[in-house]
């Protein structure tokens, strides 16, 4: 298969927060200059403490996220106690690092991996690159197309003491920004209701953020950007609208 004609996953962001990690995907995938999917999910739970988001070649990044969560389920259900965050996290590179003869054709597997680690009391972030380097992120990170704007976006918008609630914004505006000006990222769309994944890890687990409530984030995240909006352009002397 031409790398160009399979579908590509593009932003994922991830930062942590007080008490935990926030890790959010936006839903475009694109095949060339087409969107091929506008609803493709690409935020998973890797356990029941861990997340793994996808860039890169769909089919093949999603075939890695299962037999990742199938690895770690079998680890479990044979030592009887979850691997270490640490140890999930090199399992993950040893698998991309399989993958390297596709990726040297053009189908690179990139993805991005967070987690409540239960030693240290904290959330975590790795980020990789194809030949399977791991490398743990501080603070936050993003992989993907629109990652360049993202990581701006982040580095702006995330201080610490963050709460769950404010990392949870911090992610869906980090989004937005890359949208803005990457065409291969989604942003929300709210006339057809599709919002981007967004995936809360802490000392209680995994849990996916409600659609619900993401309508009200990315709802608030409008507002706030119109009003600013109009102001720039009262101060450049235009009309409002």
């Amino acid at each position: 298969m031409d790398a160009p004609s399979a579908p590509h996953a593009t932003t994922i962001v991830a930062l942590t927060f007080d008490g935990g990690v926030v890790m959010a995907g936006d839903r475009r995938a694109t095949m060339g200059p087409t969107i091929a999917s506008r609803e493709i999910e690409k935020v998973f739970p890797a356990d029941e403490f861990s997340a793994v988001g996808i860039a890169g070649t769909a089919g093949l990044a999603v075939e890695l996220v299962r037999l990742f969560q199938l690895e770690l389920e079998h680890y479990e259900k044979i030592e009887g106690t979850l691997l270490s965050l640490d140890g999930k996290a090199n399992r993950l590179a040893t698998m991309i690092r399989s993958n390297l003869g596709l990726a040297m054709q053009g189908l690179a597997v990139v993805p991005l991996f967070c987690g409540f680690d239960l030693d240290r009391h904290r959330g975590r972030i790795f980020s990789y690159d194809i030949t399977g380097g791991r490398y743990e992120e501080h603070e936050h990170h993003s992989v993907g197309s629109g990652s360049v704007f993202a990581r701006g976006s982040l580095k702006k918008l995330w201080r610490p003491g963050l709460d769950v609630a404010g990392g949870v914004r911090v992610a869906v505006e980090a989004l937005v920004d890359a949208a803005d000006d990457d065409s291969a990222t989604g942003g929300p769309d709210e006339s057809r209701r599709i919002w981007p994944v967004v995936a809360t890890v802490t000392e209680a687990g995994y849990v996916r953020v409600p659609d619900d409530d993401l309508a009200r984030v990315v709802g608030d995240v409008t507002t706030a950007r119109r009003a600013e909006h109009d102001r720039s352009r009262l101060a450049r002397g235009g009309e409002q609208r």
